[in-house]
């Protein structure tokens, strides 16, 4: 199965996308609000692909993000109802978070009997706390020290996308 835009395809992951996954989760850019530190070697990222996309875990529904055959990014729901993404710097400010966002939470709506898709930010994350908001999610609470990454305490602003009525 596949979901399409008209610049991407969201997809689910197949083996050989592993290479792109570690240039994004090994990018200290990319990995800035996420809560773990960017990837080390490879078999931290493999370790992450196997987990995130070969789990068989039913609270997950995961996707790739592509672009032009590209692996741009990852979306989906790691945590039923937790919505995440992460897309590779190159990506970012093109308006394909959005593209992507927008068919997958169509998609996740129809899928999935929930009454809501609630997201965890850090309140740091302008762009992402930005397009949460431009697709109709509204902050429902805040928290401190919700991730030590590395030796960084991080916080947490919660948001949440009800099903349409």
């Amino acid at each position: 199965m596949q979901l399409r835009t008209a610049r991407l395809v969201l997809r689910r992951a197949v083996p050989s996308d592993l290479a792109a996954f570690h240039a994004i989760l090994s990018s200290p850019r990319a990995m800035r609000y996420w809560s773990t530190l960017p990837h080390q070697s490879m078999a931290v990222t493999e370790a992450w692909f196997e987990q995130q996309f070969f789990s068989g875990d039913p609270a997950r529904d995961e996707w790739v993000i592509a672009q032009d055959d590209k692996v741009v990014g990852n979306i989906g729901i790691w945590n039923m109802p937790e919505f995440g993404f992460i897309l590779h710097p190159d990506a970012w400010g093109r308006g394909i978070g959005t593209e992507a966002a927008t068919a997958f939470l169509r998609y996740a709506f129809a899928t999935h009997p929930i009454d809501g898709i609630t997201a965890d930010v850090d309140p740091r994350n302008a762009a992402s706390l930005a397009l949460l908001r431009k697709l109709g999610f509204v902050e429902t609470g805040r928290a401190e020290h919700t991730f030590l990454v590395g030796s960084e305490w991080c916080d947490s602003v919660y948001l949440m996308l009800p099903r349409a009525a």
